[in-house]
């Protein structure tokens, strides 16, 4: 079956961990989901109004993660990970069932849900996937911080620098391919956070449940965890995990050409709602095609449906 159809898991996941904002014990299960379904999450907490769909519409907190609500305020938080696992890896439907707002942050990366997606496998459809294919550059400038995406032919880039006082990240750059790429050390990487802001996220009442175990924690020039980094590029990779979960609030892989500096979750939202804005910024592609490579070199297979 071609990487062109589109797919789901294999089989229900499931997980059990710590809200990294909430503090409180979560369960969250992944389950198998027919052609065009998309991303759905269900907050099995609820009885009634519990369907949340991560679009980039339904955005309406970035504060340090991504929260999603849906028209009756009922939440879901800390979203991005998961999302950055599924858009990396090619997942196009599922339904996650969660039973309290924030989704565990297991780690502080995506690797517990990429093994487990990938020891699992994959169940692919006769359904075509579709992409949004970028038609002009659309650009935000916040002070010293921007982010662009522009058109390309085939591929789906990403470019992000970050740029800390600390000298232990100081300005970090990374660029990948996210249909080309070897995206492990991606997939990987942790949420950071200084020390000395700790005490204030306590005060925001986020970070309740942070700890070693799922952030890296920089304290004057030094890494507090035993462990070290994962690769050298980690802080910068960690931003582009995030912007890859951000990223797919579009509800479909991107093909475009993104470069941002000093951004986060806020500025990749603003980014997508203003191309949405234009419907000249962007067309809706249907991908046809047998076995065609993952870099849609076969670029006449494109058929447009918006």
């Amino acid at each position: 079956m071609s990487i062109l159809n589109q797919k789901t898991i294999s089989k229900k996941l499931s997980f059990k961990g710590i809200g990294v904002h909430t503090g409180k014990n979560v369960k969250l299960d992944i389950l198998p989901a027919s052609p065009n379904t998309g991303i759905v999450f269900k907050r099995v907490d609820l009885k009634k109004n519990n369907i949340v769909y991560p679009s980039y519409s339904n955005v309406t907190d970035t504060t340090l993660c991504t929260t999603i609500s849906n028209e009756f305020n009922v939440k879901v938080s800390t979203i991005e990970h998961l999302m950055g696992a599924f858009y990396g890896i090619g997942i196009d439907n599922a339904i996650i069932e969660i039973n309290s707002q924030e989704v565990p942050i297991l780690d502080g990366s995506a690797k517990i849900f990429v093994d487990s997606i990938y020891n699992a496998g994959l169940k692919f459809s006769d359904q075509p996937i579709k992409v949004i294919k970028i038609n002009k550059n659309v650009k935000i400038e916040n002070g010293n911080k921007y982010i662009s995406i522009d058109k390309s032919n085939v591929s789906s880039d990403i470019e992000f620098e970050i740029k800390y006082q600390t000298n232990l990240i100081g300005t970090q750059t990374n660029k990948i391919n996210v249909f080309e790429d070897d995206l492990k050390d991606i997939f990987y990487s942790r949420t950071f956070c200084l020390f000395e802001d700790i005490s204030k996220l306590k005060q925001m009442n986020l970070g309740m449940g942070g700890s070693l175990d799922n952030a890296i924690v920089i304290k004057k020039n030094e890494i507090l965890n035993s462990s070290g980094l994962r690769n050298k590029s980690e802080f910068v990779n960690h931003k582009i995990l995030d912007c890859m979960g951000d990223l797919f609030l579009s509800g479909y892989k991107i093909i475009g050409s993104l470069k941002c500096s000093q951004g986060g979750h806020k500025l990749t939202n603003e980014l997508l709602r203003k191309v949405f804005t234009d419907k000249s910024n962007f067309s809706l592609i249907e991908i046809k095609g047998k076995q065609l490579p993952y870099n849609f070199a076969n670029y006449h297979n494109l058929k447009s449906i918006a």
